[in-house]
This record gives structure tokens, sequence and C-alpha cells, in this order.
């Protein structure tokens, strides 16, 4: 069970199977109310049993499917180590679960490819970012999202500035030995410097280095990523931080306390204090563009414009009404676009399809309410629509 990321999600996005289940739902972290996870998870599943059999599926390849996952309810274990929500794919050839840092309604779905569409929130242009604590003493990152935090484990750095010198210390004990074969000045073994009357400016250079080791791991983990990063530590860290610094997405404003005595509730209230106008001008100014482009031919705001831009990478910025859904289907090869209310078996949310395809081409989502667009769905399109219907023929 993982923490979901963005390469996660575009592997899912390419999941397609004769039966792909798709299940949802909130959990509780902690306390007596964390049997709840398993009671609802077993409901979840029943549910998948009944979609199943009313899909035709004969009882040993139901069984086949369930049996793999029926066993998480009784895992008291399992249900402990949770965060906000909790989603699990499962395809008769794979299986994918994930913590997530929001809660979810109870949903079980199945169809021909996973549904995908609850997680556009975690996704979206407004909701994702990163916290890293700071000190001399441990370093932290969380994933964050506007509910909460979850704590990211970041491999092979230094667990302190203590150990980072440590590591320094052996390398530089190393080199000595591989220069003069084991053996110092005087021939009695290696010279061991242990730093008497170092200064501030030696501190510093200390602090940068541990600083620079740092950055490499998360580097390592924040490559594909573009949302911002927020630091929380003493102020005297930062500008030693930002000179180590290889993210381009490191935020200006950063908090200013001691991060080792702070809960992961105190840091994400914080972290969003900063991050949340940052979210919403760029929000708006998405808005205002929309405005100004619909009077050139680069918006969309009907699905038979809005879903075949986005299957074929046409869509810069989505606004979505995640509560709603518009069920039926579209064929890529036609470009036929058709309807279906109550939704048959063949059909999928076309609401879904396009928020995954617009993440996948590398375009932005946010989830707006039915106040701000009329209908569940409008577009920002990278080429005028005359370009997208041409895509068509």
């Amino acid at each position: 069970m993982e923490i979901l990321k963005p390469a996660d999600l575009h592997r899912l996005l390419s999941v397609r199977d004769t039966h792909c289940l798709s299940l949802y739902m909130p959990t509780v972290r902690a306390g007596r109310e964390v049997r709840q996870n398993s009671i609802r998870f077993g409901n979840l599943v029943r549910r998948a049993r009944l979609q199943l059999a009313e899909r035709g599926l004969r009882p040993r390849a139901i069984e086949s499917l369930i049996k793999p996952i029926a066993g998480l309810e009784k895992d008291k274990i399992f249900w402990e180590q949770q965060l906000e929500g909790f989603a699990l794919f499962r395809t008769p050839r794979r299986l994918f679960s994930y913590r997530l840092p929001e809660p979810f309604e109870e949903l079980a779905l199945l169809g021909r490819r996973l549904y995908l569409k609850p997680l556009i929130a975690l996704f979206s242009a407004a909701a994702r970012f990163f916290v890293l604590a700071l000190s001399q003493r441990k370093v932290r990152l969380y994933l964050g999202s506007r509910y909460a935090l979850a704590e990211r484990t970041v491999q092979r750095v230094p667990d302190s500035l203590a150990e980072a010198m440590l590591f320094d210390e052996v390398e530089k004990q190393l080199q000595y030995h591989a220069g003069t074969r084991g053996a110092g000045p005087s021939g009695r073994g290696p010279v061991l410097y242990h730093g008497h009357g170092a200064g501030k400016a030696e501190t510093k250079d200390q602090v940068l280095r541990y600083f620079r080791k740092v950055d490499r791991g998360v580097h390592r983990m924040l490559r594909h990523e573009s949302a911002p990063l927020v630091l929380v530590g003493l102020e005297y860290l930062f500008p030693i931080y930002r000179m180590a610094c290889t993210y381009p997405h490191l935020l200006e404003e950063a908090v200013d306390a001691n991060a080792d005595e702070m809960s992961g509730e105190e840091l994400h209230r914080l972290a969003w204090k900063l991050v949340e106008p940052v979210f919403q001008s760029r929000r708006e100014e998405k808005r205002r563009e929309y405005d100004e482009l619909s009077r050139g031919g680069r918006t969309a705001a009907e699905l038979k414009e809005i879903v075949p831009a986005a299957v074929f990478r046409q869509v810069d910025t989505l606004f979505l009404q995640l509560g709603e859904q518009r069920w039926g289907s579209f064929d890529e090869r036609s470009g036929e676009l058709t309807l279906s209310d109550p939704p048959t078996a063949g059909s999928e949310d076309l609401l879904d399809l396009a928020a995954v395809h617009t993440l996948g081409a590398g375009g932005r989502v946010y989830a707006v309410g039915p106040e701000e667009f009329p209908g569940p769905a409008a577009a920002i399109l990278r080429y005028e629509r005359q370009a997208t219907s041409d895509k068509l023929q």
C-alpha cells in the first residue's frame, strides 16, 4: 500500500481490461472509530460482488477477482495505518491500493477502465503541495492536500547534521588512506580532524553540505513534480537551504518555527496559510484567461467539444464539477460521442474521461462549483476549435 504519486496516476490511466473495479472510501486514522474502516471496506466488497454478478460473471470468476482483496476486511493492522482516504483498484491481472491524504465518499464502480475522477482533487492545480520541515537534527518531507499532510520517506539522506558530518569524516579518512596507504605523517596511523575551534563560517558550510545531501534526496522524489514546496524551520536556515535547493517550485515565503516541536496538524495549518493564496491567485488568473479566450475560439463549454479535445491532448486547462457525472461513450476513430442516461453496461463517465486525459497530457484541472460555470465542465484549448475538429477527420 502506497501514497499516490503522479507517476502512479499516469500508470493507472493506461489500465484497460474486461472488468476493472474501483473502490473508494474515507478512513479514520486513530481512536476507537478505526474499526469503521474494515466495516466500510467489507460493505464495498459486497457491492462489488453484486455488480460483477449483475454483469453476468460466474461465481468462480467473481471469486477470482474478489478473493485477493476480501481478506483485507479482517486485517486490523492494515486499517490502523491509514490517512484520510483509501482507494483500491482491481482488475483480472492487477491490484493497486493507496493511502490518500483526502477523504472520499464510499464508491464501488465496475467498468472497462479504472474510475479515477475522485483522485482529480488530489492532482488538481489547486490542491497539491509539499512541506519540507528542516532542522539540524532531522528533516521531514510531507505531501499535502487541503485536508492533511502525509509524510514521505526521503531515501539515502542523512538523518541529521551530525550524521552528515560523520559521513564526511569517514570519506576524508578513506581519501587519506588511499593517498597515504593507511599511515599519517608520522607513519603511526591515520590523522583524525575533530574540528576544534570551528567558527560560524565553518558551521554554515557544514549545514550547507548537509542541505545539499538533503536536496539530492528531495530532488530524486520531486523531479517530476510541479507543486509548491514550503519550507518550515528556523529562519536562519532558509537562506542556506535556498543555496542548496534545485527544486524550481520552492515558495519564497516560509514558516519560521521550530519544526522539531510541531505536529503534522500544526505543520499543515501553517503551510496551508501560505499555499492557499498562491492556489487562489493561479485559479483566478486561469478564469480570467478563459473569459478572454472565449472570444477567440480557444475555449469549449460543451461535452461534444471538450471530450474529443481532451482525448486528443488539446486541453490546456479543464474546469470540472467533480460531483457531476455524464455517462456515455466516445469512439476515438469516428469522433462520435454518445450520451447514456441512465448508464448502460458499456458507458463511462465522460467527465472522468476528459479529466484523466487532460492530466495525462500535462494539462491542469480545477475543481469548480455550479456557480462558476453553468455546465459540468469547461475548457481552455491549446488551439482554436477548428484544429480540434480537424483532428477528428
